[in-house]
């Protein structure tokens, strides 16, 4: 399991934008990841959305989605250099229960496909064994020079 520092040393976000709180589980031979965000009430979005019925806005978790395939990504193709995966799109998104406050986020990616450094993921969001949202999201893996 890789806690929080370790989850940081892999993704460049900070707070409020580090969704990710735990890595669960890491299956590099079938390409597949399971990671851990909770939803606590004390998240700045929540301020706003909704006050008196905060629900988790649906692009959050598709960011959530995104940065566990990013940390898949990381584990698959491992470089001496600094790598970045950025966002670059969302297909076949689905949104089926809202995510509110106390919820835990069972975040699973899996590859679906490589090439060169065009990463496609299928991802689904879980809240007590039921999909809350479902996407196939593509990443693109950029070498960062220092």
């Amino acid at each position: 399991m890789r806690r929080i520092e370790e989850i940081k040393e892999i993704l460049p976000h900070r707070y409020p934008f580090l969704l990710v709180d735990r890595v669960l589980h890491v299956d590099i031979e079938n390409g597949t990841i399971e990671c851990l965000k909770n939803v606590s009430s004390n998240e700045p979005h929540f301020n706003g959305h909704f006050p008196q019925h905060p629900v988790m806005p649906g692009v959050l978790i598709i960011e959530a989605m995104a940065q566990s395939a990013g940390i898949l990504g990381y584990h698959i193709r491992k470089t001496d250099g600094d790598t970045i995966y950025y966002f670059a799109g969302a297909d076949k998104v689905r949104f089926r229960t809202p995510v509110v406050p106390g919820d835990q986020l069972i975040l699973r990616s899996r590859l679906l496909a490589l090439k060169r450094d065009i990463w496609k993921f299928a991802c689904e969001a879980v809240v007590d064994g039921n999909i809350v949202c479902s996407a196939e999201v593509t990443c693109a893996r950029k070498e960062i020079k220092s």
